[in-house]
């Protein structure tokens, strides 16, 4: 459309877009008190809107770091906001909100996208692509008998949300930002995360756990009341720890919690151990498998650098970017790094793929076994395989 504009929002305009990406979801428009604290986690020059010439389209990001395979933090854009108002989509606006997203992304020396889509069919001709998946985990608190051999724990103390919010930063820094996959978490992005939480609970507890070193994990949690006569259900909102004592002290504490029937713990690590604490490894039930995170490798030779790989024979991959073309090219991958070269590819793949191999999460022989890789050399997506697998299931942790 030839009225169609492309633009930073003002912050004036933040309110509107707010209410028009709730929209997007089918939720009704925020109260005066709810945008007070929601506004906190808007950052200033990264939120976009589209109009025609109202606003029909928004997007926005905060900045971050990720954890990628070796330790490396790269600056990461956490891309979340994303909405279109009804009756504008299909006609081009959300294409015209990720083209200048990601241009101004690139242009600000972000590595790495990420987001949580609410529908897997969207975001791949972005070049997003799934990168981490979340197990949702159910335990039935009165069948549930802990090992003897499983470790003691530490001393656990609860707070209430107006004690623990204060502390929920540096409880995050302290126990979970060490993993692959994991991402910082800025000032501005606790306000919204406190927010959910009170509209979400009547009460909202954190459990501390201290160990011979000092404070090493802490969960989240508020229970949802049963029915007459019958015992609630503990949502687990987020379970961090630092070493194993910590993992378990804080289960011995949620299985001790009174007037709860079922445990359940939404979006953790595919292979985070709560079967084997049990006599029964029944007891803990993985419910569903979902995909947690979607990637987008906004600096291809950065992001690829940046990373350790496996040994293996060194390949050569062809990428295709169509969104940000500058990404184009052929790489030399290999146990001792990557960088760009002219030699000849083995495997040719577009940037979506990528986004999923790069953490390892999808191997590169499945990749290509489902058409998503081009094979030019029949050696290289076992070698591939090899280069980009990481030892861990590779988990982010953060919902924005």
């Amino acid at each position: 459309m030839s009225d169609r504009t492309v633009r930073i929002l003002r912050p004036d305009e933040q309110r509107k877009a707010w209410d028009l990406f709730r929209a997007a979801l089918h939720v009704q428009p925020g109260t005066d008190e709810e945008w007070e604290r929601v506004s906190a986690a808007y950052q200033a020059e990264r939120s976009w809107g589209v109009f025609e010439p109202d606003l029909v389209g928004t997007t926005r990001s905060f900045e971050s770091e990720m954890v990628v395979p070796g330790g490396k933090r790269l600056p990461l854009a956490a891309v979340t906001g994303v909405g279109v108002r009804a009756g504008r989509t299909r006609r081009g606006v959300l294409s015209a909100l990720q083209a200048a997203q990601l241009g101004d992304l690139a242009e600000r020396g972000v590595a790495l996208a990420l987001l949580h889509a609410s529908e897997g069919a969207i975001y791949g001709r972005y070049g997003y692509g799934v990168t981490t998946l979340a197990n949702q985990v159910v335990v039935k608190k009165h069948r549930a008998q802990l090992r003897p051999d499983v470790p003691a724990g530490g001393e656990v103390t609860v707070l209430g949300i107006d004690e623990a919010a204060p502390r929920w930063p540096e409880l995050y820094a302290a126990t979970a930002t060490g993993h692959v996959g994991a991402m910082t978490r800025p000032e501005i992005y606790w306000p919204g995360f406190e927010g959910h939480l009170r509209r979400r609970a009547k009460l909202v507890q954190t459990a501390v756990h201290r160990g011979q070193d000092g404070t090493d994990g802490y969960v989240i949690y508020h229970v949802e009341e049963g029915a007459a006569h019958d015992s609630g259900k503990l949502q687990v909102v987020e379970f961090s720890y630092a070493n194993p004592a910590a993992f378990a002290g804080l289960w011995r504490f949620l299985l001790s919690v009174d007037l709860v029937d079922e445990i359940v713990l939404a979006m953790r690590p595919l292979d985070e151990p709560h079967a084997l604490l049990f006599t029964d490894p029944r007891t803990a039930k993985t419910e569903s498998t979902e995909d947690e995170s979607w990637l987008r490798l906004v600096d291809v030779p950065a992001a690829l650098a940046a990373r350790t790989y496996g040994p293996a024979e060194p390949v050569v991959i062809e990428v295709s970017d169509r969104s940000l073309p500058a990404n184009d090219g052929r790489y030399l991958v290999g146990p001792d790094g990557a960088s760009r070269t002219d030699a000849e590819p083995a495997l040719r793949l577009s940037a979506d793929t990528l986004s999923m191999l790069y953490f390892g999460t999808w191997r590169a022989s499945a990749l290509a076994d489902t058409g998503r890789i081009e094979v030019l050399d029949p050696a290289a997506p076992e070698a591939a395989d090899v280069l980009f697998g990481t030892r861990e299931s590779v988990w982010c942790g953060t919902f924005f």
